[in-house]
Order: structure tokens, then sequence, then C-alpha cells
């Protein structure tokens, strides 16, 4: 993520139960197969996407390769939500 001038080393992973109190608009999951194995949110939400993506964690090969992956993912992503927010959230969608 340093890479594309993300800096994400303040982050750390967060359980679903945290935020159950929350009213939110969306919910996204994003792996493979969340729809199969994470945990499902009974919070209040108003609108759920999935958005499945190839867990980069799971490449075997040479570093490069794994790297590779992992670059492969976060583009993908970044162009799947780029997509999603312009055509969902963007300035245009508003009334």
């Amino acid at each position: 993520m340093r890479e594309i001038g993300i800096d994400i080393g303040a982050g750390r992973p967060k359980s679903v139960d945290e935020f159950v109190g929350d009213h939110w608009d969306y919910v996204i999951t994003v792996c493979d197969h969340a729809k199969e194995v994470c945990p499902i949110f009974t919070g209040a939400v108003r609108h759920r996407r999935h958005l499945g993506f190839e867990d980069p964690a799971s490449v075997r090969g040479t570093e490069e390769e794994i790297v590779s992956a992992f670059r492969r993912v976060r583009d993908a992503i970044h162009e799947q939500f780029t997509s999603f927010y312009r055509m969902e959230l963007g300035p245009s969608t508003r009334p």
C-alpha cells in the first residue's frame, strides 16, 4: 500500500462485533468466499454488496510472484471500489 501512497501502519484487524450497534448505509464484503465463511453482520444495514477478490495470502511461489499477486488484488480492489463509488455514491447520483 505504501507503493501507492497509503499508510496502513496504524490499522488493526477488527471484529464485526465492534460495529453491530452502528447503522450503516453499506456493508461490502471482499473476500472470495465471504458469503460462505465470513461472519454474518447482523447490524442495521441498508445495502449489502459482495465484491469477491482472490486472497493473495493463499498464493504460493517466488517472492516476486507473491508480491505480484498482492499488487494485482490491491489494484482490482481499487478499480472495483472506484467504480462502485462512481455508480452508487458519486455526486452525479445525488439529487
